[in-house]
């Protein structure tokens, strides 16, 4: 598995809470929107070495604004079966045009 850039789909998930017919509440994921993003993996590039504070993050994912939807820190990144926590969004430049999210990856536990 490269660790460089590479134009991927993604989906970009969000929790939601459900009660059922009998009043228990269930907590699922639902797909807000699948996109191509570009992914850089943490591993060394200057770029990283600039962002010291989101040490946390593992990943970074550029992709263009999504029309009508506002990603947030409370949504997920799924790709290739993994998921991704978001723990920064940012608007590059103000321009409205892309989105570069940092993420960490969630280990499956159990």
């Amino acid at each position: 598995m490269s660790c460089g850039k590479m134009n991927t789909p993604v989906e970009i998930m969000k929790k939601v809470i459900e009660t059922d017919d009998e009043g228990f509440k269930n907590e699922r994921l639902k797909t807000v929107a699948r996109v191509r993003a570009y992914r850089e993996a943490r591993h060394g590039s200057e770029r990283w070495a600039n962002m010291a504070t989101f040490s946390v993050a593992t990943d970074l994912f550029r992709l263009r604004c999504i029309p009508h939807i506002e990603v947030t820190t409370d949504m997920l990144i799924l790709r290739d079966g993994k998921r991704f926590e978001i723990t920064s969004v940012e608007n590059v430049k103000g321009r409205g045009m892309y989105l570069e999210i940092l993420a960490k990856e969630v280990e499956a536990s159990g």
